[in-house]
Order: C-alpha cells, then sequence, then structure tokens
C-alpha cells in the first residue's frame, strides 16, 4: 500500500508540475505579447512625435513666412498710398494747368479779336 501512495503521490506531483509548467508556459507566452503590444505601441508614439515635431517646424516656417509677407504687405501698401498721393497731387497740378490753358486760349481769342478790331478801325 505504501507503493500505491508513494505512485499516486508522484501522480499527483507530475499533475501538479503539468499544471504549473502549462501555468508558467502561458504566462511567459502572455508577457512576450504584452511586451511586443508595448514595443508596438512605442513605435506609434514615436512616429506620431516626429510627425508633430516636423507639423510644428513647418507651422514655424509658416508662420515666419506670413509675418514676412504681412511686412511686404504694409511696404506696398505704403508705397501705394504714396503714390496715389503723388497721382493726386499730378492730377491737381494738371487741372490747374488746364485752367491757366483754357485761360491763355481765351486772353489770346480776346486778344485776336481786339487786334482784328484794331486793324480794321485803322483801315
Amino acid at each position: 500500500m505504501e507503493e500505491s501512495l508513494k505512485n499516486r503521490m508522484i501522480l499527483i506531483l507530475v499533475i501538479l508540475s503539468s499544471i504549473l509548467s502549462i501555468g508558467m508556459i502561458s504566462s511567459c507566452n502572455n508577457a512576450y505579447r504584452q511586451r511586443a503590444a508595448r514595443e508596438k505601441e512605442m513605435a506609434v508614439r514615436i512616429d506620431l512625435e516626429e510627425k508633430m515635431n516636423k507639423f510644428l517646424q513647418e507651422t514655424n516656417m509658416l508662420n515666419v513666412n506670413l509675418k514676412r509677407l504681412e511686412k511686404e504687405l504694409e511696404v506696398e501698401q505704403l508705397a501705394r498710398k504714396q503714390a496715389e498721393a503723388t497721382l493726386s497731387k499730378s492730377q491737381g497740378v494738371n487741372t490747374i494747368l488746364q485752367d491757366e490753358i483754357k485761360k491763355e486760349i481765351k486772353l489770346k481769342e480776346t486778344l485776336e479779336e481786339d487786334l482784328k478790331d484794331a486793324l480794321v478801325t485803322e483801315r
């Protein structure tokens, strides 16, 4: 009977060892899958972080270009306003000159009429 008890004990220990070994293998497999998932997640995070950094650099570069273009626009607007002011002054001068020319033409016509009248009266 003692032999039977030993055999049962050995059988129980073998079964228990098998159960524990299967549990250990399952645990290792689960840890391997979790590690692989964590590494994959880290790779995705690193990739996203690199994309975000690139996006931020592009955004900063675009902001710098925007500020440069805004300054250029301000300079161009100032130049346009100065050109408009100069054009306005030139138009004013042209109007004055046209008025003067009209006065001179009227004066010339008056003088020609007076000259004709004087020539007619002298004859």
